[in-house]
Order: C-alpha cells, then structure tokens, then sequence
C-alpha cells in the first residue's frame, strides 16, 4: 500500500512539473547590448520572443533617438528532434542626455493572449574618449567610411591654382546606396572652376592612410585663391544608405544586414594662402601667376594704304589664364586702332589650367609710309621659382605703300612713336553711308473710291473665300482611319519611350527610363497603382482585356530583360533591339486594350 502510494506521488508531481513546463513555455524578453554606456554610444536592444506573435508594439524609448530599426529576425532550429523558435526585433538607440534612462514596456500577442516585457533601466555616462562596441553597426561604419579633401597644396600663393579632390573611401563589407549631396562647398574666397568627372565609379584598388578602400572620386575643383592668408574650405556633406552586416542570420542562413542612412563629412581643411612678395614686383604687373610664353604676332608687314591687318598680343601656359588683363599694344598715331577682341582657348590639365589666351586688334593705315610697332612688356610671377618674370616682345615694322603721303610726320625727334589713335580717320571710313538724299514732293490724292481704297475694301472677303476653299478642299477630306491610327500609336510609344531613347549611352539609365517607361503605360491604360505592378497581376489584367497571350509574354519578357540588364553588361546593338521591341509591344497593347 505504501508503495502505491509513492508511486502515486512520484506520479503527480511528475504531471505537476509538466504543467508547470507548459504554462512558462512562452517568453517575451527585453535584452540589452548594455546597462551602461557613454552619452556619445549607441545602445542595441532586442525584443525576443519564442513563439510567433503578431501586433508587436515597441516602447516610446523617451530619452533616445532611434538611429535604425526596426529589424526583424526569425531563427528556427532542429536539434536531436527536438525544434526551438526564436523572432526578434532589435532596434539601434542614441541617449540624449545622461542619467539613468528605461527602456519600457514591449508588447506582443502570442495565440490571442497579450504578452508584456519588463521596464529595464540604463545608465548614462559620461562620453568616452573612443567609443567601441563590436555588437553596434555605427561603429563598424565610423572605422570603415572617410570623405576625404585632398589639396594639392596647401600653401599656395595668391592666384595659384589648387585642385581639390573629394573622395570616399569605404571598406567591405559596407555598401553603399543613393549617395546625395547635402551640403556643397561655396568657395567664396576663390575663383573656383569644377571639373567633369563623368560617371561616378568605385575603385577597388584605393589607399586610405596605408590601408586598401574602395575609393569613390566624388566631386574635383579648381581653385585660384583671391586673398591671402588661412582660408577654411566649407565642409562637403554626403547623405546615402549603409548596408552593415550583423551576426545574425536568416531562416535560410543568410547573413541578416542593417540599413541606415548616415550623412558624411569631410573634417575641417585649411589653405595657407601667402601674398605675392613686394620686392622686385615689375611695374604693369596685372596679377599673372604661373608658367607663360608671350608674344606678338602680325599676320602681315607690307600693305597698302586703307588695308587691314591683324595684331595678335597672345599669352599662353599654364596658371590663371584668364583671371588677369594683357598688355595694351602701343602704335603710331597715325595707324587707326580698333578696340581688341578677346578670345580664350582653356583647359584643366592636373593643378591648373593649360591654353592661351589672347587680344586680337585690327589696325588700318590710312597714308604710306614706315610704321614702327614698338616691344610690348608682360610680367608674371613664377611660383616655382618663387620670382617675377619679364617677357619682351620684338620690335616690329608695318610699310605702308600705294596710298596718300601725309605732311605730318609719324615719329617726333626722338625717333619714337607719337601715340595711338583709337578707331580714328577721314570720312571714308564711313563712305557706306550716304550723305546726299533726294526728296520728292508729296501730292495731295484722294483716298475714297480710288484704286487704293477698293484694294482694301475687297482684299479681307476674298481672303475669306479663299480660307474657306481651303478649308473645304483640304481639311475636311475624308480622314484614313488606319492611317490615322497608325500615327496616333507611333506618337503614343514616342511619348512614352522618348526619355530611354535619351539614354542609349548609359545602358544602366537606359532599361530603368525602358521599365519606367512600360510601367507608365500600364498605369495610363490600366489606371494600376505602383503596388500593383506584379507580373502576375499585370498578366491577369491585361488577358482580362482581351490582350491576346502572345502579346502579354513579350510585355512580361520585356520588363525581365530590363530587369536582369541593369546588372549585367549589354551593347548598344542590344538596347536599340529592346527599344524597337518595346515600341512594338506598345503599339500591340493600345491596340488590343
């Protein structure tokens, strides 16, 4: 009887303890990276749970600010036969001040019952030197990712050209996603020039600080400072998408990844700019600084009285061509002058610009003669030899023959030139315009019932009928209904397809603008919201409008290719198929629809 009895025991507290198992097998937790952190660190918390629930509710995290989340993570497990289930939602904080914050109440429901987790406190530091947490994703992105300024010189002299090239640098195994610029420089202390970089690409060979990066040239400019002394260039800004890796994974046992938008900068860059040097500075000098050649060329230096010819003052080189003025070109007084034309020839090669540029002045002689065309002086200021440099042209001579002496001589006592004389000369320079006129005197006529007044009379009726045949024979002919079709359907691909065509030379731009485009048709035609644009949906709608089969599998064809094309490489053979094949199918569905 006893040992009935024991058994029997033994028997109810085995059933006890199963019940007691069963009624604590589903949990809701709160876990925590840490209970204490820095102000300037980020805190990760997770909500668990091991079973499936739904309508999960996050605290209002009063006191932080929610830098990403959430993210979700399902985990299932078979081991020795035995399943276990795990979902969490983790979220990443920043506290906002310090003290002690909590982090409240989560809820969820688990098979119609409500669940509830616990209030957890967190202490809030003092900020640490050098944040480190291995389980926080903004860490990995703050080590892995620099928008760098790299200046080619950082103690230039006034007017020297610096180039400025903003790269960013990011490791694997971040990526990156819609990189925009937020914040752009001004540099209002300089005479900037951007360079075209065409497409923006990654370089995965890049160096960083000794160490290897993707490398992305974002933006490069010239500068030329225009006042000296320690100048702040303005920080560039970029805003994108991080993808970060954690150690978690998926159902499937992929690596489950975070996504943040993060704004970067480039850290505070500084110019030395110093001042041209007083000493030895040549009297004229308008502001060169570079490397120049200069000369002066004549096109010719024997011709008649009344003939033109062409002085050319030219400078070229590289340095700031084109910020500061050339030199005047001084003739005889007696050589009519035009005011010069001004033309440049530019381009950015490296830390400056390369070219020339030069004033072109048209001089007329009106009387023959010997014409001294006197050395031109140009200076500038080396910045390599850290020295002002002077160029002296030739002396040049123009004769002058087949045309009136003139009594006044051309040169004074010292044998030098009188002076210029701007755009002057006798009244054959203007010979175009006539002097003499010839005036008529006006008769008194009568206007009414003459020949005048009936042409006006009946000019607008018989415009009348003349608009009215026109209209009649032309215009209201009977209209070729296909023909006509046929227009409207052409102009309806055009319309839609005109941007892609746009495109051809970026295939990447070209099969998105080609997908864009055939969704906007099927929302024009379809009146189909962006969610719906399913393939099986499309397929289902577009049969339901009596689109035959054929032509729903081109269309459903048509968007996988652009689909698929965007990754991989194609030609130009390729894409002008595929626009062909989409201006066809266009025409098939308005058709058919």
């Amino acid at each position: 009887m006893k040992i009935a009895r024991s058994h029997l025991l033994v028997f109810f507290g085995i059933c006890a303890s199963i019940l007691g198992l069963s009624a604590q097998e589903v949990t809701f937790e709160t876990k925590l990276s840490r209970n204490s952190i820095g102000v300037n660190e980020n805190l990760q918390v997770e909500f668990v749970m091991n079973e499936n629930g739904d309508n999960f509710n996050p605290p209002s995290f009063e006191g932080f600010r929610v830098v990403s989340g959430p993210s979700q993570s399902v985990s299932r497990q078979y081991i020795n036969g035995v399943s276990s289930f795990s979902k969490s939602y983790s979220y990443f904080l920043q506290p906002l001040r310090k003290g002690t914050l909590t982090i409240g109440q989560a809820t969820v429901v688990i098979d119609g019952e409500e669940y509830k987790t616990l209030p957890i406190p967190v202490q809030i530091n003092e900020a640490v030197e050098k944040p480190n947490d291995p389980n926080n994703f903004s860490y990995a992105i703050d080590d892995n990712i620099h928008l760098v300024a790299h200046v080619s010189k950082v103690s230039p002299y006034l007017n020297e050209g610096v180039l400025v090239e903003y790269k960013l640098y990011f490791q694997s195994p971040l990526s990156l996603s819609n990189l925009v610029e937020i914040n752009s420089p001004t540099f209002s202390d300089f005479w900037s020039n951007n360079i075209d970089i065409g497409q923006v690409k990654v370089n995965p060979g890049g160096r960083y600080n000794g160490q290897s990066y993707n490398e992305v040239l974002w933006k490069k400019v010239l500068l030329f400072p225009q006042k000296p002394g320690r100048i702040k260039l303005d920080p560039l800004v970029l805003s994108m998408n991080i993808s970060v890796p954690t150690n978690r994974r998926d159902l499937f046992g992929s690596r489950i990844y975070n996504q943040v938008q993060q704004n970067v900068s480039t850290r505070p860059t500084y110019l030395d700019v110093k001042s041209l040097p007083d000493e030895g500075k040549p009297a004229g000098f308008s502001g060169a600084v570079g490397q120049f050649e200069f000369e002066v060329l004549l096109d010719k230096d024997r011709l008649s009285a009344n003939e033109s010819l062409q002085a050319r003052v030219r400078v070229n080189g590289r340095g700031n061509l084109g910020l500061f003025s050339l030199p005047d070109l001084n003739t005889p007084a007696n050589l009519e002058v035009y005011q010069p034309e001004r033309s440049e020839s530019i381009r950015i090669v490296g830390a400056s610009s390369r070219g020339s540029v030069e004033d072109k002045y048209t001089i007329v002689p009106r009387y023959q003669g010997a014409y001294p065309i006197p050395s031109v002086t140009f200076s500038f200021f080396d910045p390599a030899s850290e020295s002002y440099k002077i160029i002296r042209s030739l002396e040049q001579a123009v004769n002058v023959y087949e045309g009136p002496n003139q009594a006044v001589g051309v040169i004074d006592n010292n044998n030098k030139p009188i002076g210029t004389n701007r755009i002057a000369g006798d009244t054959k320079t203007f010979r175009f315009i006539s002097l003499n006129t010839t005036l008529e005197n006006i008769e008194q006529k009568e206007f009414w019932f003459s020949s005048l007044f009936w042409i006006l009379f009946l000019s607008p009726i018989g415009l009348l009928i003349t608009l009215i045949l026109i209209y009649k024979f032309f215009f209201n002919r009977p209209v070729d209904r296909e023909v006509e079709q046929r227009k409207a359907v052409n102009r309806l691909a055009k319309r839609y397809l005109s941007t892609a065509k746009k495109q051809m030379a970026d295939s990447t731009a070209f099969y998105t603008a080609l997908e864009k485009a055939l969704h906007n048709f099927l929302k024009a035609k379809l009146k189909l919201e962006t969610s719906e644009f399913s393939k099986d949906r499309i397929n289902s709608l577009l049969e339901s409008r009596g689109v035959s089969s054929d032509s729903v599998n081109e269309f459903i064809e048509l968007l996988s290719i652009c689909e698929v094309a965007r990754y991989t490489p194609t030609s130009k053979v390729d894409m002008r198929d595929d626009y062909s094949k989409a201006s066809s199918v266009i025409s098939k569905l308005d058709k058919q629809i």
